[in-house]
C-alpha cells in the first residue's frame, strides 16, 4: 500500500489548463515528485551537512549519521513510503557500495580515506558510507512508482547485467590491471543508443534517451560528492592539504554507476512488467 502522500502525486486531480499554464503545472509537479523521490537521499546529505565534525552528544559525526540514515529508513518504511522489497533492494545497493569502500580505502589502494574516528568503522570505512550508494538507489526505485517510468528499446537483460558486472569489476580489477571503463562505456552507449524512458509528471507523459536521465543523474551526485569532501567527510589524496573539485572524470564514472543500480532495479517484481526489451 502506498502513503497517502504517493497516491495523491501519482494521481493528481483533473485539471482544465491548457497551454503555458498546463506547462507550469507540469514543471512545478516534476520538481514536487523529484523531491520526493529524493527524500531519503536529501534528508541524509542535509545530515552529513549539518552535523558537526567534532559530532554531538558524546557520539562521532560518522556514528551520529549511520544512526541518522537507519532512523530515516525505519520512518520511511513504517509511513509506507517505502515497501518491503525497495529495502531490500536498497539494502543490497548499500552492500555493494560497502565493499567497494573496504577496497578503495584500503592501505593497499588508498583511493581516498575517512579520517575520523568512530565506533561504527569497519576496516577504517564507516557503516553509513554504504548509504551513500543505498540513497541513488532509493531515490530511482522512487522514480519509478511516481514518474510511472516505462522503457522502451532497453537491451536485453542478460547483456545489461553482464556489462554492470564487468563495470563493478572494473572498480576493483583497474588498480591491477588496465582500466577498461572507456570501452564498457563505449559498449553501454551501443547497447543503450536507442533506449528511451517514458516519465509522466501530471498527467502527460515525456520522453528522454535514458542515457541522458543517467548522465544527469550521474552529474548531480557528482556535485554532492564534492560537497561531500568539501565538509571533509572524506576526502581524495588531492585535497588534504587544501580542498580541490573532484575531477570531472569522476561524473562518468557515477554515470556508469546509476546505469549499474538501474539494471538492479529491474529485477523488482513491479518493475519487470514495464521494460520493452529491444529485439
Amino acid at each position: 500500500m502506498l502513503s497517502r502522500l504517493d497516491l495523491f502525486l501519482i494521481h493528481p486531480p483533473e485539471t482544465a489548463l491548457r497551454g503555458i499554464k498546463k506547462a507550469g503545472l507540469e514543471f512545478i509537479w516534476f520538481g514536487v515528485k523529484e523531491l520526493r523521490a529524493c527524500l531519503f537521499a536529501g534528508l541524509f546529505f542535509l545530515a552529513i551537512f549539518c552535523v558537526p565534525c567534532s559530532g554531538l552528544l558524546g557520539l562521532s559525526r560518522y556514528d551520529l549519521l549511520l544512526l541518522i540514515a537507519l532512523a530515516i529508513q525505519l520512518t520511511m518504511f513504517f509511513t509506507r513510503l517505502e515497501s518491503l522489497d525497495e529495502i531490500k533492494a536498497i539494502t543490497l545497493f548499500h552492500v555493494l557500495g560497502f565493499a567497494l569502500e573496504l577496497f578503495k580505502t584500503s592501505s593497499a589502494i588508498g583511493s581516498w580515506h575517512y579520517p575520523e574516528a568512530g565506533w561504527s568503522k569497519i576496516g577504517g570505512v564507516p557503516l553509513f558510507s554504504g548509504f551513500m550508494y543505498a540513497a541513488v538507489g532509493s531515490y530511482i526505485i522512487q522514480c519509478w512508482r511516481l514518474f510511472d517510468l516505462k522503457i522502451l528499446h532497453h537491451p536485453p537483460i542478460l547483456h545489461a547485467v553482464l556489462l554492470s558486472l564487468a563495470l563493478y569489476a572494473n572498480f576493483f580489477t583497474h588498480h591491477f590491471f588496465g582500466d577498461y571503463r572507456g570501452y564498457i562505456a563505449a559498449v553501454a552507449l551501443g547497447m543503450y543508443a536507442r533506449s528511451t524512458v517514458i516519465f509522466t509528471p501530471y498527467d502527460r507523459p515525456y520522453k528522454m534517451p535514458l542515457l541522458v536521465a543517467f548522465a544527469l543523474i550521474g552529474f548531480f551526485i557528482w556535485l554532492a560528492e564534492n560537497m561531500g569532501t568539501f565538509f571533509g567527510v572524506w576526502r581524495y589524496p588531492n585535497q588534504l592539504g587544501a580542498w580541490a573539485t573532484v575531477h570531472v572524470g569522476k561524473w562518468g564514472s557515477w554515470t556508469l554507476l546509476v546505469m549499474m543500480t538501474f539494471t538492479i532495479t529491474l529485477f523488482l517484481k513491479d518493475i519487470k512488467k514495464r521494460i520493452h526489451v529491444a529485439q
